[in-house]
């Protein structure tokens, strides 16, 4: 090949890139569309701020059936499933605290309320108690439940399990609680 038809292969490849190029800025030209100065019509977004009460709210909205949740539940499976909190978790009556604060007669006791144990602040403060509902919310997320929890557990997400270890829990208790 020489360098004739080298040229002409080269001069082709520009001719047809400033073809596309300039039919491209023509049918700008011809087609032109004004865009209006004022939408034809405005949607108005609603900026709420989501603060913790909110946040709290919406997940109350969201309430499930604790009964049915409950019956999805074996204690076998809980006592499994425990196994993971073990790591940082006693469940055995006097049982001391490690990591986290012993979890014997945590079903329907105040949150934040163990001796010898330092509780984040949030915890401290919360004030309520550890209900079914209030433990099955815990348990899918701690952090996302109670902001500012020290817990760096991830959760559980299967209903299943959350359901297995409520039971277990409220099963390791002087007086386990009747399941709704």
């Amino acid at each position: 090949m020489d360098s004739f038809e080298l040229n002409k292969i080269i001069a082709a490849v520009l001719l047809v890139a400033l073809i596309i190029i300039g039919i491209g800025k023509l049918s700008d030209a011809i087609f032109y569309v004004e865009k209006p100065k004022t939408p034809g019509y405005i949607v108005e977004v609603e900026q709420a701020a989501t603060t913790d009460a909110e946040t709290k709210s919406d997940a109350v909205v969201e309430k499930i059936d604790i009964a049915a949740l409950l019956a999805m539940g074996d204690l076998a499976h809980g006592e499994k499933v425990f196994k993971k909190c073990a790591a940082c978790h006693s469940i055995v009556k006097g049982g001391k605290n490690n990591i986290g604060p012993a979890l014997y007669n945590v079903v329907n006791r105040q949150v934040g309320l163990v001796d010898n144990y330092k509780y984040s602040k949030a915890l401290a403060a919360y004030g309520k108690n550890w209900t079914f509902e209030e433990l099955n919310g815990y348990l899918i997320k701690p952090a996302k439940w109670i902001k500012g929890t020290k817990m760096a557990f991830a959760g559980l997400r299967k209903e299943k399990d959350r359901a297995s270890v409520i039971l277990y829990l409220n099963k390791n208790s002087d007086n386990p609680l009747p399941l709704p």
